[in-house]
């Protein structure tokens, strides 16, 4: 629904509402998004911002500039939670608090398998293996590895590894794997020691010791002495591993800990883990639009962010049996909504005792600690990005600076092949990995920088030549006059301003403070010096681009060189490949396989087997 008289009349407009659940959204008369927000009842609730009195003069303030509301209807108050935090995380509106965090959640995976694999894992969760966690980072997870294995010698190969093992590998060897892959050890005793390595992880790790030492009695009872001994050592090793955790975190089940602190207008949020009484260590977060956001609330802002992160957070995660949070989280329909959502209760806890306190206290000299590195990092970035502004002769004020936009491109190929060019972003003071581009190039002489260049400006400058996108105020080529030549022409072209263009001409040995800026325009060349903060900034970005192009150039070989090995042998079509690669891993594996492997491949025959041998070596 929408209305688009002008003034907006907010009344009218509440009166078509239905009292349902739902989403709502302000806009702007330039159509930009302001706010989203959730409802129980959208009338009640939008009703609300258009009342005469009862609104602080800053909410008054951005309803002013309402000139557009659309509404969306949902089924429940939940399903309108995921609809208002997805909206969010999409379209970042002025005035609400954005959570931006593109990594996704490490955990422990057991994968659906006769003798299932360890392992680290992040994406999509299904229903097929089993999954432990989330773990706050990689380090988590890597440590709760190294001690299933450890302790219960789980296989962490790949499934093709697996299949190709003809004897035991070095983890065998040092005591880290019981090699299920070459039967060393009988597919009970390995389902066994999985049953125990996730009871573990569930937090049942008194059990596991208890039943283990029952195995080990009854083994020696038996006089299968060896098999007892090797009972005893995982024995040995879950009761190191538990005595280090009693002293550590005790035992406490499942919490996050929440904390919220301000400094200079920035905020921090710290998230810490505690899961199965274990202390996983925690994450923290930097929030973006704090300061429009929170104008507009009556809460604190420390409150305000909270509300925000726990809105976010957990309409994407579950949430634990307690949250610990500072400051206090009064917000019982918020939690009755994720509860409603997870499936079950969760107690909030303020004034945690014990143990828990103490993480609380960790927690926030942790978020004190990250805001503060944050701060002296984003001074110097800064100031890096205003020297460049100063040297580049762009008049800019503080606002301006902090949307500076820095494009960086740069040509990478190995003799010819596989060219690809890349396209990196600096704004906001930071790199923006999330805008990054790739460009397969084609069509070209293989080799020719200068075509390559070319043809990326040109494709990539089109839609700004159109009007659909806007010129960045700073174009960087990796490149000298040659490159910046063809770059103006292209924007010369196009029509577009080439005073954006900056070449970086390498210095001797590539050394970081030798390079040469080369202007499209004209203007004399500049050597700013080791000691230039521009230069810094200008290396930082340029380097990112350079990285960026030359492992997209690796893929996209690896990939070509891959298919066309095999793609060359007579016989083999698609799926004959597929199987091929599926068996054995990886064209290496298919070329060291002998003519008898081969065969055993579906779809192959002795005699293509020894064809295919044959057109390998």
């Amino acid at each position: 629904m929408s209305a688009n008289a002008s003034p907006f009349d907010g009344k009218v407009f509440v009166a078509g509402l239905p009292g349902l659940p739902g989403v709502y959204r302000f806009y702007d008369a330039s159509d930009n998004l302001l706010y989203v927000g959730k409802a129980r009842d959208l009338k009640k609730r939008v009703s609300s911002y258009f009342q005469r009195a009862g609104l602080s003069p800053r909410v008054a303030h951005m309803v002013e500039r309402v000139a557009r509301i659309e509404t969306t209807t949902t089924r429940s108050a939940a399903e309108a939670l995921l609809l208002e935090n997805n909206l969010i995380k999409t379209q970042a509106p002025r005035y609400n608090i954005l959570f931006r965090d593109d990594k996704s959640y490490p955990y422990v995976k057991l994968s659906a398998h006769r003798y299932p694999r360890l392992a680290y894992y992040r994406g999509a969760i299904d229903r097929k293996n089993q999954y432990f966690g989330p773990f706050p980072n990689a380090g988590a997870v890597r440590e709760s590895l190294q001690i299933l294995q450890k302790v219960f010698l789980l296989r962490t190969c790949e499934d093709t590894v697996f299949r190709n093992r003809s004897r035991p590998c070095l983890l065998y060897q040092i005591h880290r794997c019981s090699a299920p892959c070459v039967g060393t050890i009988s597919e009970p005793d390995y389902q066994r020691d999985v049953e125990n390595a996730a009871r573990f992880l569930r937090g049942e790790a008194t059990d596991v010791m208890a039943e283990l030492e029952r195995k080990m009695y009854q083994a020696a009872g038996a006089l299968r002495f060896e098999e007892a001994a090797l009972t005893r050592d995982q024995i040995g090793a879950l009761a190191a591993v538990l005595q280090q955790q009693s002293v550590e975190v005790g035992n406490e089940g499942d919490a996050d800990i929440i904390v919220v602190v301000f400094e200079a207008g920035r905020a921090c949020v710290n998230l810490a883990m505690v899961r199965a009484g274990r202390h996983l260590g925690d994450r923290a977060y930097f929030p973006t639009h704090v300061d429009q956001a929170t104008s507009i609330s009556e809460a604190a802002p420390e409150v305000e962010v909270l509300h925000a992160f726990v809105t976010q957070h957990y309409a994407e995660s579950a949430m634990p049996p307690t949250l610990i949070t500072s400051p206090a989280l009064d917000a019982a329909d918020l939690i009755a909504l994720l509860e409603e959502r997870a499936g079950q209760r969760t107690t909030l806890v303020h004034q945690p005792q014990s143990q828990r306190r103490v993480w609380l206290a960790m927690a926030q000299q942790n978020a004190r600690l990250a805001l503060a590195r944050v701060l002296a990092e984003q001074g110097s970035q800064q100031a890096r990005t205003r020297a460049l502004a100063e040297v580049l002769g762009l008049d800019t004020d503080d606002l301006e600076l902090a949307r500076l936009r820095v494009e960086c491109f740069d040509i990478s190929h190995t003799a010819g092949e596989a060219t690809q060019a890349s396209c990196v972003v600096f704004a906001e003071h930071a790199m923006q990995p999330s805008l990054y581009r790739r460009f397969n190039i084609a069509g070209i002489t293989p080799g020719d920088d200068y075509a390559a260049m070319r043809q990326v400006l040109e494709r990539r400058y089109e839609a700004v030549a159109a009007g659909t996108t806007a010129l960045p105020e700073v174009v960087l080529i990796d490149g000298g006059r040659g490159q910046v030549e063809v770059a103006r022409q292209v924007f010369a072209e196009l029509g577009l301003d080439s005073s954006v263009l900056v070449g970086v001409a390498k210095g001797e040995d590539r050394k970081v403070g030798l390079e040469t800026l080369v202007f499209a325009d004209g203007r004399p060349a500049l050597v700013l010096g080791r000691e230039s903060a521009a230069l810094m900034l200008i290396a930082q970005i340029r380097d990112e681009a350079h990285r960026f192009a030359i492992t997209g150039m690796r893929a996209r070989r690896a990939k070509t060189r891959t298919t066309s090995r095999l793609e060359d042998i007579e016989g083999i079509g698609s799926r004959r490949r597929q199987k091929l690669l599926a068996r054995f891993g990886s064209v290496k594996a298919v070329m060291e396989a002998s003519v008898d492997e081969l065969a055993t491949v579906e779809g192959i025959s002795r005699t293509l087997a020894e064809q295919i041998y044959r057109q390998l070596h």
